[in-house]
């Protein structure tokens, strides 16, 4: 049983959706404090050819407050002006009129509560690129909520029954191979490939929001997309 455990992060890179992809079960880490100038709310896509960060405003942001309990400011104009943001910079993408309605879809969701809300999101792009892994809430683990960290991932590793544990190859640093293989799991990192495609201009910005992906890509280029990566892992 392979298992994924990230925070929940909005329209966030591909390589986020190559690691749901990649694993039988994906753990949404959201009963950890909210960040704030993370990706929670927020991401980037190309306005007037360069990278811009756009987002989903949040109620009284604190980081004393867990990600499920944070609040969305769902302010009608606002959300307005983003959808027109994105249909004006992405309006000549070749597929633009397939995905704008997957953005009108997530962006105009209503729902009040910041956790539901991306949970909605990453239906609306998993049932589009065909990914079939089963989505489980950190909170509704039972689970030692005494442990931080590594520990923590561990423990939630072992209470589902996984015997690996895959990371988005960020958090190399933060993980020991050798304390996983303790608990009898096989620790293993994701290394996305180098993804290219053509954007706009002739110079080519890494790691955009999936939003950029989707409007330049067929949905059959993009699942393959999802399979372009290397595992990093160790084996003792």
């Amino acid at each position: 049983m392979k298992i994924g455990i990230m925070q929940p992060y909005f329209l966030p890179y591909i390589g986020y959706w190559q690691l749901m992809n990649a694993v039988d079960q994906y753990v949404v880490l959201e009963d950890v404090n909210y960040i704030k100038r993370g990706w929670v709310n927020r991401n980037r896509i190309l306005v007037n050819g360069k990278p811009h960060y756009f987002n989903i405003q949040i109620q009284d942001a604190s980081q004393n407050r867990l990600i499920n309990e944070t609040l969305l400011n769902r302010d009608r104009k606002y959300i307005e002006k983003t959808l027109h943001m994105i249909e004006f910079s992405y309006r000549k993408a070749p597929f633009f009129r397939k995905v704008f309605p997957l953005a009108e879809e997530i962006l105009t969701y209503e729902e009040v509560w910041l956790v539901p809300f991306l949970i909605h999101s990453f239906s609306v792009i998993t049932r589009y690129l065909e990914i079939r892994t089963e989505i489980i809430l950190s909170s509704q683990i039972e689970k030692d909520i005494s442990l931080k960290g590594e520990e923590r991932i561990m423990d939630i590793c072992r209470r589902l029954g996984a015997d690996t544990y895959y990371n988005a190859i960020g958090g190399q640093e933060l993980y020991s191979y050798e304390n996983f293989q303790k608990k009898d799991i096989q620790l293993a990192f994701l290394q996305p490939g180098d993804i290219r495609y053509q954007q706009f201009g002739e110079t080519f910005y890494h790691n955009l929001s999936i939003l950029d992906v989707l409007m330049f890509n067929s949905r059959e280029t993009i699942i393959q997309m999802l399979f372009d990566y290397k595992v990093l892992c160790k084996f003792g």
